[in-house]
């Protein structure tokens, strides 16, 4: 384990590598966007990290979840009739169910609490694919802000994810919500 002199020597590009990542995934995900509704399935994602992570116990699952996340809305962008929210939902209630077979009910804020932000998350975004282009936008940015705060809370306790997922997913979160309220009221 590095020292925290070690750490603090890095460039700032090392040290807040999650971050950069961050900003590159949401000039990813808003490039080409046309509507709040075309990225309404990353805010399920963002939910469904955590949700993983609580179910399996473990922080660093947050950053496979997020490689099953990448893959649905990728497929949910290109196939015709894949929606990638009804598909996370889906396996998130395997994983909840595998979570409280193995215990994972305690801690409340974990597996209870994540489960709840998913199924709000995941309304808002199936809420806004059907929805006019400016309650999409709406739906989609407010999901988006709401879950940047979520992120932040959880980098400051620790808890559910593992710090690098939560700083990645709120500069992702923050930047995408800009960008969906720029591209409906722009």
């Amino acid at each position: 384990m590095d020292t925290v002199e070690q750490v603090e020597r890095r460039p700032w590009v090392l040290r807040r590598w999650p971050a950069v990542a961050g900003v590159a995934m949401a000039a990813f995900a808003a490039w080409g966007m046309e509507s709040g509704a075309d990225v309404a399935p990353i805010v399920t994602a963002s939910a469904f990290l955590y949700l993983g992570a609580a179910a399996l116990q473990r922080r660093t699952a947050a950053w496979p979840m997020f490689a099953v996340s990448f893959v649905a809305v990728g497929l949910g962008s290109n196939v015709e009739g894949f929606n990638a929210t009804w598909v996370m939902l889906a396996f998130a209630a395997v994983l909840a169910v595998y979570g409280v077979i193995r215990g994972a009910l305690r801690p409340p804020w974990g597996l209870p609490l994540q489960a709840a932000a998913l199924i709000v998350l995941a309304a808002a975004a199936l809420i806004a694919v059907d929805a006019n282009q400016t309650v999409a936008g709406v739906l989609v940015a407010a999901g988006l802000l709401i879950h940047a705060g979520w992120d932040t809370y959880h980098h400051r306790t620790h808890r559910v994810v593992a710090q690098s997922m939560s700083e990645f997913c709120a500069v992702l979160d923050t930047l995408l919500a800009l960008a969906v309220l720029v591209v409906t009221f722009g």
